[in-house]
């Protein structure tokens, strides 16, 4: 497989100099009556295709009848042989923000997912000659390896708690993991990827409500079960100090019913009302 050849092409100045003598004698040919003058039309005319120039971080492919003869990378105003055909590729970092995808994670859930990739061109020859139309070929090859990557993981570890890594929780991984995908995808068409991190993520509408609930649910779950391991703390300690300080003596109807008013009172959702007891304690 071959590979960019860089190239140092002729001064354009010099050759705009020569140009510029053979008008003038043509010029002076014509007015001066002189038969032969034509004869400067054809070099003129050969020169004058010669010309190109290369902006800064840019760079012109020169091909001669189908052979590859090299890359010039320098900027400025430059000369080369007519016949060569100049195909410009801009070497300058490129953001791609892909479309939102909708793909199946790991486990089917459907899901809405893009990417920012950030890239630029690394190797002139394979970008010209080693696919068609480079830039579409990157964004098929990121939309394909987006693709693989979501279902390479879960979206988050709901359904599969044995996950490690879910899109939404191991960014940094994931992110690695696609950035190593795409640069294996566009290293044949000679692409540097620069960066590439997940852009957007989320459930796809059909299953975005069902899973914000169960998202609730499982945070009310988890807050509930944080309130009833410290109600059963209090209630505890409680027990623990009247007892010790000898101030109520309570015999286990008594223990039980003091924990069920305590618990109640300390995980209720709402304000507990008292009821006062007017007459005795066992009444």
């Amino acid at each position: 497989m071959k590979t960019e050849k860089t190239i140092n092409a002729n001064s354009g100045y010099t050759m705009l100099i020569i140009l510029a003598l053979l008008l003038i004698g043509l010029v002076f040919g014509f007015i001066s009556g002189i038969i032969f003058a034509w004869v400067l039309i054809l070099p003129i005319v050969l020169i004058l295709p010669g010309f190109f120039i290369v902006n800064p971080n840019g760079s012109k492919v020169l091909v001669l009848f189908g052979a590859y003869k090299g890359t010039v990378k320098d900027n400025g105003f430059f000369w080369a042989n007519p016949f060569l055909s100049k195909q410009r590729i801009s070497l300058r970092a490129r953001n791609f923000d892909s479309e939102r995808v909708k793909v199946n994670d790991k486990i089917g859930n459907p899901i809405l997912i893009n990417v920012i990739l950030v890239w630029r061109v690394r190797d002139t020859y394979k970008a010209a000659f080693e696919v068609d139309q480079y830039e579409e070929f990157v964004r098929v090859q990121t939309d394909a390896a987006v693709r693989k990557l979501a279902g390479s993981y879960p979206y988050d570890n709901f359904d599969d708690e044995q996950a490690d890594i879910t899109l939404r929780s191991g960014m940094d991984e994931v992110n690695e993991a696609l950035e190593n995908e795409i640069t294996e995808r566009l290293a044949i068409a000679g692409i540097e990827v620069m960066e590439a991190r997940i852009g957007y993520l989320a459930y796809a509408p059909e299953i975005a409500s069902s899973m914000l609930k169960r998202q609730q649910a499982v945070a009310i779950v988890a807050a509930r079960k944080k309130i009833v391991e410290g109600a059963v703390g209090m209630v505890e300690d409680a027990l623990s100090q009247l007892t010790e300080d000898n101030i109520v003596d309570f015999d286990e109807d008594k223990k039980a019913s003091m924990v069920s008013n305590l618990m109640v009172v300390l995980c209720g959702d709402k304000e507990a009302t008292p009821v006062i007891n007017t007459g005795t304690l066992h009444s």
